[in-house]
């Protein structure tokens, strides 16, 4: 089976356009997500500013970019309970809260990061 080249660079591009069409679309309605690029741009900053190696750098821009999946699949979850149950639910505010939960436990594990870097 010969490789097609021209279908897999579709694929591709198809792949890359759909996932910024989901990011383009959760910045211009989730504060939130807004809220987390500014920290982590920040944060990034910060790490290539201060002397650290290459390694503490790594882990905080990843722990950064985890962070935003975490917030878009928070997204992901709120939309799709919302439309599945618009009425008040328990296992909505579940599904939602759970959603948020990750969110934070992920900045946590950032946070973490960070102190154990700077405090050595």
């Amino acid at each position: 089976m010969a490789l097609d080249i021209a279908a897999e660079l579709r694929r591709f591009v198809n792949t890359a356009t759909w996932s910024w069409q989901g990011f383009a679309s959760a910045w211009a309605t989730e504060k939130s997500l807004r809220q987390w690029v500014v920290v982590n741009v920040l944060s990034a900053g910060l790490a290539f500013w201060l002397d650290l190696t290459a390694g503490e750098r790594a882990l905080i821009v990843a722990l950064g970019l985890i962070i935003l999946a975490a917030e878009l699949f928070n997204t992901a979850i709120e939309e799709i309970v919302d439309l599945a149950s618009p009425e008040r639910n328990p296992h909505a505010g579940k599904a939602k809260d759970c959603g948020s939960a990750a969110v934070a436990l992920t900045a946590l594990a950032g946070g973490f990061a960070w102190l154990i870097i700077l405090l050595g």
